[in-house]
């Protein structure tokens, strides 16, 4: 199980790097996002690099897997079983949590969720931050509501400061195209209500 993990986080991590290399035109939205255009810059140039070779676009998990600070996004997926629906003909849109986002939910968190007798409850959140069909930043409005794979639903607020999901959440990186939808990169994740 535990080669099973390494093999797929490496995985994620070449598909996340080549999700980055297709947005060339990437859309940094929010003064206040987390990551900064000057970092996402640096590290869109070393994917680049990295990838010159590719002409079209990859899944969503082959671009998670080729982008670093997507790895603990990667690792869950895995785990959670959904790797390869995320590498179906979708498309699905993807707001795809940033590593420091995993390390800001409460220690030991991530540990616990990525247990075997836990998968029910990782399933549910990584659905939670999917949503049917391939919706771009320019289709997002403020006050719109879409419903996830999961069920439940997402409150888009869209400002002067930039986009949020549920008010919690800032879209660092819009429209990542890839071969079955599109990437929002975001700066936190998003935990379905609780009953």
């Amino acid at each position: 199980m535990q080669n099973i993990l390494i093999v797929g986080a490496v995985v994620i991590i070449g598909v996340v790097g080549f999700f980055l290399l297709q947005s060339n035109g990437e859309t940094i939205i929010g003064e206040d996002a987390a990551m900064d255009a000057a970092t996402d810059e640096a590290m869109l140039d070393i994917v680049r690099d990295d990838m010159s070779d590719e002409t079209t676009p990859a899944d969503i998990v082959t671009t998670a897997i080729a982008t670093p600070e997507l790895s603990t996004l990667v690792v869950a997926v895995v785990a959670a079983d959904l790797a390869e629906t995320l590498q179906g003909p979708g498309p699905f849109t993807v707001f795809a949590p940033v590593n420091q986002a995993f390390e800001a939910l409460p220690a030991g968190t991530v540990d616990t969720l990525l247990l075997p007798e836990n998968i029910a409850d990782l399933q549910a959140i990584l659905t939670y931050h999917v949503v049917p069909g391939a919706v771009m930043a320019g289709d997002l409005t403020d006050g719109m509501v879409v419903e996830t794979v999961n069920g439940e639903s997402l409150t888009i607020n869209v400002s002067a400061a930039g986009v949020s999901i549920n008010g919690s959440a800032n879209v660092a990186i819009a429209d990542i195209i890839t071969s079955n939808g599109v990437v929002h990169v975001i700066d936190a994740v998003l935990l379905p209500a609780t009953e």
